[in-house]
């Protein structure tokens, strides 16, 4: 019999997830759910929802191939093609960052290839665009999938398998109150803000996705004839400025020069974690932190021994590792920063303590579910920023935008402290920041601190919730001595999955529900944001469906 199997959203997991599928030599019935018209293009990178001066943050040689590379699928297209895009053909290259929109067209077309493949091995693809599941039930043999066309047409579907692969989760409605966005997306919103002050939450990314749609709305950026990228706002714009802020009030730095694959790690390695999480989670944040600090000195000693990293603890280490680019002007620190970056690029030389931290992140990721209840709040709350900083450096060409509206007085950054306050205005638009006794009125303001971490309750299927199955995930307790009881457990946010991201319960229903929706398994998995990410999730859930039809 032929299995039936569901992915419910076509974006980068939901496409990794079939390529792993695709590659079964047993026929397989695949109906693929899209609530947009273009399946494929993903949530992140759709042209609906994004501005064209949105970059991505992820280079052509870090993108996991569906078919074919990105660059190879640029280099492919005809001119009138690049030229549409923007690509100047003799630039595209390995470590070239591009527009989110031209992800979308790559992952659209690779999208269609996958599709074409499978139906060639005989196996039957059914793509529902414009497609919108309502709910879910989990029964004894079968998933039952309820799902509305944009007609407004309801149908059931029974499958053996179903992966939700729905990606991030945006509010259609992103001005919460007159001139209040919770979020940069969409984007085309943004273009209705008009010749103000704007506030702008967050420093990173998406917070300088969310400033380039303001500036773009209101100027233009040019290349002057040293080649140097600058600003000229729109006559009648003198009200427009834009603050950037953050707790911190610190950039993020320039993308840095780094062998890819990555090289192995020497000390903080998987076997070396993996006999720290054997051991219990007592302690275990702790040992790894051990691990961390080894590997550091060992990758680049001269850095170690600057920051002093013999006295440093899981709280203090970020306090030591920002110390310097917080005691300095952002923009100062900006300009040194992207010429070293720029410097480092040409030469194809490699900072060491920056890749040893990079390579670190995914190898300590393993330890993070295994964490008792204190160790996990230590390390969300001191730790884990500091890996964050490090894999969220941005394109160079972001960096150079900054500078430009710097230059043009059209930019500030605003350090808020620890203790800050947003108030949506009352008699006028936007609201009012309250920080360290201090307090500013912005008339337009966007919250661009990026996809928050969800809670089970938050999954839009009701009937799903209504069975009582899906729970929070579970954290074990803080314990001070070894006893023979077992841990108890708390629950701490996400979705309680197993390591095949299916929910854990115990009534005798299907098992064969697959939850890698990102917003529900941050709380465990707080490195899982990205396109790698979704490429290796995908293959997980792959693997394990193929594993099961097979039996």
């Amino acid at each position: 019999m032929t299995a039936n199997i569901a992915i419910i959203g076509s974006g980068p997991t939901g496409i990794y997830t079939l390529k792993g599928l695709v590659s079964s030599e047993r026929p397989l019935h695949i109906i693929i759910f899209e609530a947009e018209l273009e399946p494929g293009k993903g949530m992140p990178y759709h042209p609906d929802i994004n501005d064209q001066t949105m970059l991505a943050n992820i280079a052509s040689i870090e993108l996991p191939p569906v078919i074919v590379t990105l660059s190879a699928w640029l280099h492919s297209q005809p001119d009138s093609e690049l030229e549409r895009m923007s690509i100047v053909r003799p630039l595209i290259n390995d470590r070239e960052f591009y527009p989110r929109i031209i992800l979308g067209e790559y992952f659209r077309a690779q999208f269609l290839e996958v599709v074409q493949l499978a139906e060639s091995r005989g196996h039957i693809i059914e793509v529902m665009a414009g497609c919108r599941v309502t709910d879910i039930k989990l029964e004894k043999n079968w998933i039952e999938i309820e799902a509305v066309s944009r007609q407004g047409d309801s149908n059931i579907y029974n499958v053996d398998h179903a992966v939700m692969a729905t990606g991030h989760n945006w509010l259609e409605t992103t001005e919460v109150t007159p001139g209040y966005f919770i979020s940069p997306w969409p984007a085309p919103i943004l273009k209705k803000i008009h010749n103000v002050p704007v506030g702008i939450l967050g420093t990173s990314l998406s917070a300088i996705d969310a400033m380039m749609t303001v500036a773009t709305g209101h100027g233009a950026f040019y290349r002057n004839v040293q080649g140097i990228l600058e600003y000229e706002p729109f006559p009648n714009t003198e009200s427009l400025t834009i603050t950037l802020m953050s707790r911190k009030g610190v950039l993020p730095e320039a993308d840095f020069y780094c062998p890819i694959p990555y090289e192995p790690t020497a000390i903080c390695t998987g076997a070396a974690v993996a006999a720290l999480i054997e051991k219990g989670p007592i302690n275990l944040l702790n040992g790894v932190f051990d691990l961390f600090v080894k590997e550091l000195y060992n990758s680049d000693p001269e850095y170690a021994a600057k920051i002093g990293i013999s006295l440093l603890t899981v709280e203090t280490f970020a306090k030591a590792y920002f110390s310097e680019r917080e005691g300095s002007d952002p923009f100062t620190w900006a300009v040194k920063n992207l010429a070293e970056a720029v410097e480092n690029k040409r030469l194809g030389h490699t900072v060491n303590w920056r890749y040893a931290i990079l390579r670190m992140h995914e190898v300590i990721a393993q330890a993070v579910p295994y964490f008792n209840e204190v160790d996990l709040g230590r390390f969300h709350k001191y730790f884990k920023t500091v890996f964050v900083d490090n894999y969220a450096t941005v394109p160079h060409q972001s960096i150079e935008r900054i500078l430009a509206l710097r230059r043009a007085g059209k930019l500030e950054i605003l350090r808020l402290g620890n203790d800050c306050q947003i108030d949506p205005a009352t008699e006028a638009p936007g609201v009012t920041v309250t920080y360290e006794a201090a307090s500013r009125a912005f008339p337009a303001f966007i919250d661009a601190t990026g996809q928050a971490a969800s809670s089970a309750l938050n999954l839009p299927f009701p009937t799903l919730l209504s069975q009582g199955l899906i729970r929070k995930a579970k954290t074990p307790t803080h314990r001070l001595v070894i006893t023979d009881e077992p841990d108890e457990v708390v629950e701490t946010g996400g979705i309680d999955l197993d390591l095949a991201f299916r929910p854990k319960f115990q009534d005798n229903l299907s098992n064969k529900l697959y939850c890698v929706a990102i917003s529900f398994l941050l709380h465990k998995l707080p490195f899982v944001q990205g396109i790698t990410s979704a490429n290796e999730i995908g293959g997980i859930v792959a693997r394990a469906i193929l594993e099961d039809v097979s039996v």
